[in-house]
């Protein structure tokens, strides 16, 4: 029996070379558009699939975070080592505004490119960089996510065997309720399908029912998308809700396209402030 998620590829395929079998053997006419408009479906293991890591120095809350030193290697060598050695990318490339990050990366045998203009957000950025490039999914990892790990990843790339997956993204529970009402925590509420409802630095769901049970869900900042529904991303302008956020993905939910949510284990301590850094080197150190 076909795998529940590869049933939709199998039966589109069919479908095609039913009609394909027909145009060639049994002489009816199908006009070229069909083929067109219909290709063949990629499984996920054919899909040629990137990691661009995005990395700009001048952070707003913590300036040259990326470069901060975390035990025997940089924030963002971290990060980038650890996207290489998950094993699941074609490719990995940095994307970055800065010759000092483009200096520490190919200068330790990575790959980096050179942003040609200055940009909004983390995602017009690998935009920029993947343009030209031949590849079916993008996966964002930020560069201040230095305990990247295969697995979440891999569950990642895995929804995308769905053909109505345009953009997805992880999230982890929150318990602590530092963290839940920590603007630097962006949270994410999802409908019963794991589809995201909104994203937001304040505490949603809010307990006006103190006897309910909710869950909170932290925002990971690590996204997958289609590539055109990137390059679809960055011809949108920056919508209300992203503005007054400042959180990207809620240009995708105003204009109508929700992100598949993808519930991870921990996946480690996010560079946003020195108080983070100083938990990622204790992580580091086998204390935390």
């Amino acid at each position: 029996m076909l795998p529940m998620f590869s049933r939709p590829l199998f039966i589109a395929a069919t479908t095609v070379a039913i009609v394909k079998y027909y145009a060639v053997h049994i002489r009816i006419f199908v006009p070229h558009s069909y083929f067109v408009d219909n290709p063949p479906l990629l499984s996920l293991h054919a899909m040629k699939k990137a990691a661009l890591i995005p990395a700009r120095y001048a952070a707003t809350r913590f300036p040259a975070k990326l470069m901060q030193m975390l035990g025997p290697k940089s924030v963002i060598r971290h990060t980038y080592d650890n996207t290489v050695a998950t094993g699941l990318f074609d490719d990995v490339i940095v994307a970055t505004d800065s010759v000092i990050i483009y200096d520490e990366i190919t200068g330790n045998g990575g790959k980096a490119v050179m942003s040609k203009k200055p940009h909004e957000s983390g995602s017009d950025r690998i935009a920029e960089a993947v343009a030209d490039m031949d590849i079916d999914i993008v996966v964002n990892v930020q560069g201040d996510e230095p305990f990247v790990k295969r697995e979440p990843l891999y569950k990642l790339l895995n929804v995308f065997e769905d053909e109505k997956v345009q953009v997805a993204s992880l999230m982890q529970v929150l318990k602590d309720e530092r963290f839940i009402t920590d603007p630097n925590y962006v949270k994410v509420a999802v409908d019963k399908n794991s589809n995201s409802l909104f994203f937001s630095r304040s505490v949603i769901p809010y307990p006006r029912n103190k006897e309910a049970l909710s869950v909170y869900y932290e925002h990971i900042g690590v996204y997958a998308f289609r590539k055109q529904a990137l390059m679809n991303f960055t011809s949108w302008p920056t919508t209300p809700l992203e503005n007054a956020e400042k959180i990207e993905c809620l240009r995708y939910l105003e204009n109508g396209i929700p992100l598949k949510m993808v519930i991870v284990d921990y996946m480690g301590v996010e560079i946003d402030t020195p108080e983070d850094l100083e938990r990622a080197a204790l992580m580091v150190q086998g204390q935390l």
